[in-house]
């Protein structure tokens, strides 16, 4: 059986602290799409971590850790990340596989994604620049450059004739600057790549599921950025959502059994594009200061709101959420009032639903407000334990989505998760 962890918001939810917590519980831990614009932040030993590539579960001795052919592989930021990993006294080649069908991003995706976002001026979608978007175009006009590639022995005539694609597009946006660094340091990586395990990931994940494997697929970025579903146009590049998994990895439909929805207790954005609930006063400056919100990749300040149920909602309908994860509760302790989105006006009327455009149609977001528990909740260590302001709070949201919250995180720390009865 497969179970899927992804974000329910616009990313950022604190997913690779609870693809750490849960992954002991499973034999394999693989991620099915995105690429180095996810940052999963997790703390070993005390000492913070963020993998970008690299699953979540390599920090769990016995575990295998798949990089899906979902994703979009950045050889470079992969090196830099397994250096790190293997100084935990991890060994990788026991524990990390790599799908040959994933594609690769290139010096050159990098400066496309550079120059793209220049030219666009004001009307910028927020991207990091990693490269993420030219790759997905690629893949989508079937030009790419995949691991597997790699072994082949035209590998260098492939690369230099999607160059020369590439160079011809930054000759159009008038790019200048010169790539030379990025390109030497992108063929040094390959040369590590090339001595990982490279596997046929559909083959390797499947024989898993006939050996009765456990297997828990992890998402990156957020529901709300799904390419499909999310605030288009300023969303990803690849299917956030649960069914982003059976292609993303090569698994069929009826192996998915539990989908775990992560959502902060709160709600946070990165870059441009709607957020109907965003707090630009000073309420919005305490929870990014008090929730430390600034972006794992990026360090860009995260936009900072109240949580919205009518996005949330959508969110665990599209994924089929069985099981909701609820992070970073302890942020609230200090407020003394809370609000909670309950509903959008549009066009004067009252609705629960998305609308098609929200940056033309522009939610206002009607609320609901609550007492706040003014009090620490990150030392309660068992759900009696915790305010019963919050309870209240949870009780709500829970009754409104029709999906339990099941565990709540109270603290950065691997224990500080509190299971609810």
């Amino acid at each position: 059986m497969v179970d899927v962890i992804l974000g329910l918001q616009w990313g950022d939810e604190g997913k690779g602290k609870i693809v750490d917590f849960f992954a002991k519980d499973y034999d394999l831990v693989a991620r099915f799409q995105g690429g180095p614009n996810a940052g999963h932040t997790l703390y070993v030993n005390d000492q913070k971590v963020v993998l970008h590539q690299i699953p979540s579960g390599v920090f769990r001795e016995g575990i295998i850790n798949l990089i899906g052919n979902g994703v979009v592989l950045d050889p470079v930021t992969l090196k830099k990340e397994c250096d790190i990993v293997s100084s935990f006294g991890i060994d990788l080649k026991k524990s990390l596989f790599i799908s040959e069908r994933a594609h690769l991003i290139l010096p050159t995706h990098r400066a496309l994604d550079k120059a793209a976002e220049l030219s666009k001026g004001n009307q910028k979608i927020g991207s990091t620049l990693k490269g993420i978007g030219p790759t997905y175009m690629d893949k989508t006009g079937r030009n790419g450059i995949r691991v597997g590639d790699l072994l082949d022995k035209n590998f260098t005539t492939s690369y230099i004739k999607l160059r020369l694609k590439h160079q011809r597009l930054l000759d159009n946006y008038n790019f200048q600057e010169d790539i030379s660094a990025w390109e030497e340091e992108f063929f040094e990586a390959l040369e590590f790549l090339k001595q990982q395990n490279i596997v046929n990931g559909e083959y390797f994940i499947n024989n898993q599921l006939k050996a009765g494997k456990r297997i828990l697929a992890e998402g990156a970025q957020g529901s709300m950025l799904d390419i499909d579903f999310g605030t288009f146009p300023y969303v990803t590049s690849s299917s956030t959502i649960s069914a982003g998994v059976c292609s993303g990895l090569g698994v069929a439909p009826q192996h998915i059994r539990d989908v775990i929805g992560i959502t902060k207790a709160y709600c946070t954005r990165v870059g441009s594009g709607p957020f109907p609930t965003e707090l630009e006063n000073e309420t919005g400056e305490e929870l990014r200061k008090i929730g430390n919100e600034f972006g794992a990749t990026t360090g860009r300040p995260r936009r900072c709101g109240w949580i919205d149920l009518v996005a949330l909602n959508f969110a665990c309908m599209i994924n089929g959420v069985t099981r909701i994860v609820m992070t970073k509760a302890d942020v609230l302790d200090t407020f003394s009032e809370l609000e909670v989105c309950t509903d959008y006006q549009l066009n004067g009327k009252e609705s629960r639903e998305i609308p098609f455009r929200m940056d033309r149609q522009k939610p206002v977001p009607l609320y609901k407000k609550f007492a706040g528990w003014n009090s620490s909740s990150n030392a309660a260590k068992s759900y009696a334990g915790l305010p019963d302001t919050m309870k209240a709070y949870i009780d709500f949201i829970n009754e409104y989505l029709g999906v339990k919250i099941q565990y709540i995180s109270n603290g950065p720390g691997r224990e500080q998760i509190i299971k609810v009865v």
